[in-house]
């Protein structure tokens, strides 16, 4: 089992920067992918980034050039740097893992609002 706590949400300006964690813990040798996700209001959870035990790393179109996924495997945390942040990026992020079975675990979710 894998539980992930997530942190680092709040409100923003639209051009201003957040920076999201997600901690691992529980019963594990190693985590595969580590990504993120976001949900708005009204619309279906859709992928935002992940990244590869060896670092690398593959984002939406819509985040590409704004947002960094990071990872530190001796802390089991990744992370997402959010830089030029728009209205429309408002939404709860939540973070996922897979174990080496690819099992998938998610985060209990952290609000991010951009103002306008």
């Amino acid at each position: 089992q894998v539980q992930l706590v997530e942190s680092g949400g709040g409100l923003v300006q639209a051009g201003g920067s957040l920076r999201l964690s997600c901690q691992a813990s529980g019963r594990f040798s190693s985590l595969n992918n580590m990504g993120w996700y976001r949900q708005a209001p009204g619309k279906q959870r859709e992928w935002v980034a992940v990244i590869g035990f060896g670092g690398s790393t593959n984002y939406a179109d819509s985040v590409k050039g704004r947002f960094t996924i990071s990872r530190d495997n001796a802390k089991n945390t990744v992370y997402l740097q959010m830089d030029t942040l728009k209205p429309e990026d408002t939404a709860v992020y939540y973070c996922s893992v897979r174990d080496t079975t690819l099992r998938q675990y998610w985060g209990q979710g952290t609000q991010v609002t951009v103002s306008s």
